[in-house]
Parts: structure tokens; C-alpha cells; sequence
């Protein structure tokens, strides 16, 4: 089964949390922070969106930086993904 998002939805694959920290410690699960950088795995076709026309800005294959609690999970085949608004990403990581 493949994601295909609608309007200026873009699906994004979450990139593993950060299990230590930079000096050695190691972080309980609980502890982790959620990610906040994911690969965009597919983009919509932007169009009107509330009256306002919508240009996509990123590409599969990105890697981004989104909003900390934006989005809705969902399980596709066993892997976790999060369905985003264009406008939740907030920066795009070169």
C-alpha cells in the first residue's frame, strides 16, 4: 500500500530519536525527545487551498525540520509516518 497525500499534505518518515546524548549519557525512552527532523517521502500537488493557491516547495527525498507536535501518525506497513500541511515544516536541512 503507498501514501498518496491530497492538496498541500506532504507524508513524512521520522528520523530515529536520539538514544544518548553528545556527552555519553544514556536517555530512557521516556526521556526521549520526539523527533523533529523527517524525510519527505511523498508530496501532494498543492493547488487552491482555502481560497489561496498552494506551490509545493519540497521533494521527496528532502529532509526537514517540522513543527514539534503537527501532524497525524499513521502505520503503513509497519512503518510510521506523519502526514503534515506544508506550512507546519519549518525549514528544510542541506
Amino acid at each position: 500500500m503507498t501514501l498518496k497525500p491530497l492538496s498541500d499534505r506532504v507524508v513524512l518518515r521520522p528520523t530515529e530519536a536520539e538514544e544518548t546524548t553528545k556527552s555519553g549519557i544514556v536517555l530512557a525512552s521516556a526521556a526521549q525527545e520526539k523527533p523533529s527532523v523527517a524525510e519527505v517521502v511523498a508530496v501532494g500537488p498543492g493547488g487552491l487551498v482555502d481560497g489561496k493557491e498552494v506551490t509545493m516547495t519540497v521533494k521527496p527525498g528532502d529532509r526537514v525540520i517540522t513543527s514539534k507536535y503537527s501532524g497525524t501518525e499513521v502505520k503503513c506497513d509497519g512503518v510510521e509516518y506523519v502526514i503534515v500541511k506544508q506550512g507546519d515544516i519549518l525549514a528544510v536541512v542541506e
